[in-house]
């Protein structure tokens, strides 16, 4: 009996010592999660959804207002005050007597324009707050793209350095059979030792950048910490068609969530330089009540009141031309605002095109470059085992081909990056990744 609990007590602790299951991410399924977890991006959700309360709020102001009421006063009046005059023989008040009352009353504009033009308004609010949200969207896929890119690059590091590891080590055993069998010398075997140890040194550095790298992703993707990630993509070369600065710019000016904002902002404040001035118009309103009405419920009658009414300004101490004038200056703040946007817009544009294209280039020229180094090995090492030179040329080689396979990794993530931030410049980050 005590064995059997030992081995269940040694099962379950087996069970708890394991590690969890590493989420193995694609690049569309990264991005997909942080658009349903990044906070930023459900905070500009919310806001979104205020901006459309906000609205209803404005819209109501539009319509009739009713409202229900059952009253029950106690009255005790003074004759004397209510008229100015006392009667000899009359009591100087009357009551107290109780009034009961039972009805609804309502109000509504018929004319208001103010009103009207705080309902555009807030109808604007909604089209920079959905714009904002685009702009929260995009802003967090860019940076989840720009992590995994980083995440592929460490990887491809890793692999990189291993293979390097593996041929360091052939080398190493190539040298060392060649002084075994009196062909080659202690120096060649102590070199190829060092080259081998130098190479593992870069692979550990390289497994710890890879695992660093993997944490920030997780981070950015609000997963548990002590969720393991691994990368389901590899890095790959993805050719592009060439780009046309200018129409691209004007892509970018219509798609960025920034100017989208901008506009609609813009658009906002001029309305409300219009509700403004509107102040100055006459309101037209009308209101009134219907109600049972008696001292008692048994000689309650019908009452009611109708009225309407003009409400036309005629001194407001300065407040409509203040709020002129403020409505004015905040429409040039927006419009310089917008200026700078497109600006920058533009520069973000123009520098990614450029980007693209570079790396492009960088690309090819790095293939090229592994290719030959590869070929620079393989000569060296047979040059070394027919004994016409040592293992110094072999050692140079392979450094040439550790620098090749850097170049090439940096070549293919910096393209791979300038393609993400040329998405990002024209507002196309989730529409590229996230579909």
């Amino acid at each position: 009996m005590n064995r059997r609990l030992w081995i269940l007590a040694a099962l379950a602790g087996s069970a708890l010592a394991q590690e969890p299951t590493a989420l193995k991410l694609s690049l569309k399924d990264a991005v997909n999660l942080a658009l349903k977890q990044n906070p930023n991006v459900i905070l500009a959700a919310l806001n979104t959804s205020q901006a459309e309360e906000e609205r209803s709020i404005a819209r109501s102001a539009l319509l009739p207002q009713a409202n229900g009421r059952v009253q029950e006063a106690v009255n005790r009046v003074n004759l004397q005050a209510a008229i100015g005059l006392s009667f000899p023989g009359f009591a100087q008040h009357v009551g107290p007597f109780w009034v009961s009352q039972a009805g609804v009353g309502f109000n509504a504009p018929l004319f208001d324009l103010t009103l009207w033009r705080r309902y555009k308004a807030s109808q604007a609010g909604i089209d920079a707050s959905r714009a904002q949200a685009t702009g929260a969207r995009e802003e967090s896929v860019m940076l989840v793209v720009s992590q995994y890119l980083g995440s592929q690059r460490a990887a491809a590091d890793v692999e990189a350095a291993q293979s390097r590891v593996d041929l360091a080590q052939a080398l190493y055993n190539q040298a060392a059979d060649l002084q075994k069998n009196g062909v080659g010398t202690g120096i060649d075997t102590l070199r190829s030792n060092v080259a081998l140890q130098n190479e593992k040194q870069r692979l550990i550095v390289s497994r710890t950048q890879l695992e660093t790298s993997l944490y920030a992703l997780a981070r950015l993707l609000g997963l548990d910490p002590h969720q393991k990630v691994e990368l389901a993509d590899a890095v790959s070369f993805f050719d592009t068609p060439e780009v046309n600065a200018d129409q691209t710019m004007e892509q970018a000016w219509q798609a960025r969530p920034e100017v989208r904002q901008i506009l609609a902002e813009e658009n906002r404040a001029e309305l409300d330089l219009r509700a403004a001035g509107d102040a100055r118009l006459p309101k037209l309103s009308v209101s009134g009540f219907w109600a049972e009405q008696g001292l008692t419920p048994n000689t309650s009658i019908p009452v009611y009141q109708y009225s309407w009414g003009i409400d036309v300004p005629l001194f407001t101490g300065g407040r409509i031309g203040a709020e002129r004038a403020r409505a004015a200056l905040a429409i040039k703040q927006l419009k310089q605002q917008e200026t700078d946007i497109r600006n920058r817009v533009a520069l973000e544009v123009k520098t990614a095109i450029a980007q693209l294209k570079s790396s492009r280039n960088e690309v090819d020229v790095a293939n090229l470059g592994v290719q030959l180094a590869r070929q620079q090995v393989e000569q060296s090492r047979d040059r070394f085992q027919a004994g016409v030179t040592n293992n110094v040329e072999v050692i140079q080689a392979q450094d040439e081909l550790a620098r090749a396979n850097d170049n090439q990794i940096g070549a293919l993530y910096r393209y791979n990056q300038a393609r993400a931030d040329l998405a990002h410049a024209t507002g196309r980050m989730e529409a590229l990744y996230a579909k």
